[in-house]
């Protein structure tokens, strides 16, 4: 077991946002955090990253409490991906890449050749070694995304926590996207993911969180969460979940 929370209150000084978040993630498996804004997502995101004290519970990594662990050590258990964004100078894609060597360097280390060859690493696993020599300002959204994920995997960190990785992309580049999340579940990568899609859920989840008025209202198994009834009582709008036959269609939600 990678990641446990126990009883997690969390919330901004003494106002609890959403409280008594249980759950284990172990290697291998996908947790979707999904629910409309302002219903708590973003708190226990933050609180999840070590940004928010928790008001209370406990969030343990292997056998480490948070609260006992260094920001360094946090890096090499968690690395964060936050969703894709224009870079004020122009980096190459491998210089952004191998800023995951971080928390693996000393204190006002250059990365060396073994840094490098760790960036570039990354960039083959997700297929996109063609763009490391390219300016990060210059490539599209969807590359952006895949350079930050690549970004995250020179922590050699077992636990991904991804901020809406496909926000404000086309269908396409989507699918690319989770394709590839998909892969690195494969590798025994654990990892955490805010979304707003329920199909991205149903056909990649092994957990989900659901948050609605301001809490937690329900977590496990996505088949048998994310149903019509809940997505009505969330949205208010109508829809069903329909099964495909084969595995690439998994279940989909579409308008009734």
């Amino acid at each position: 077991m990678l990641l446990k929370v126990e009883n997690l209150c969390c919330g901004y000084k003494k106002e609890v946002i959403v409280e008594n978040v249980s759950f284990n993630l172990s290697e291998g498996e996908i947790l979707f955090l999904f629910g409309p804004n302002g219903v708590g997502k973003t708190t226990f995101f933050k609180t999840l990253l070590g940004l928010l004290k928790a008001i209370d519970g406990k969030i343990i990594f292997g056998d480490q409490r948070m609260e006992d662990m260094s920001r360094q050590s946090l890096a090499k258990k968690m690395a964060y991906v936050p969703q894709a964004h224009q870079m004020a100078f122009a980096f190459n894609v491998i210089d952004v890449v191998v800023m995951g060597r971080i928390a693996h360097m000393g204190k006002n280390a250059r990365p060396e050749n073994h840094d490098y060859q760790k960036a570039w690493e990354a960039l083959e696993i997700l297929k996109i070694s063609h763009l490391g020599e390219r300016h990060y300002t210059q490539i599209s959204g969807g590359e952006r995304q895949m350079v930050l994920i690549a970004r995250a995997l020179t922590q050699d960190a077992p636990i991904l926590i991804m901020d809406e990785p496909t926000s404000n992309l086309d269908f396409g580049n989507q699918m690319k996207v989770m394709e590839h999340i998909g892969r690195l579940r494969d590798d025994n990568y654990a990892i955490v993911i805010t979304t707003h899609s329920p199909d991205q859920v149903l056909h990649y989840g092994d957990q989900v969180m659901v948050f609605h008025k301001g809490n937690l209202t329900k977590i496990g198994n996505p088949q048998e969460i994310m149903t019509s009834q809940l997505l009505k009582d969330i949205y208010d709008v109508d829809v069903k979940i329909s099964t495909g036959k084969k595995q690439l269609l998994s279940s989909i939600c579409v308008p009734c």
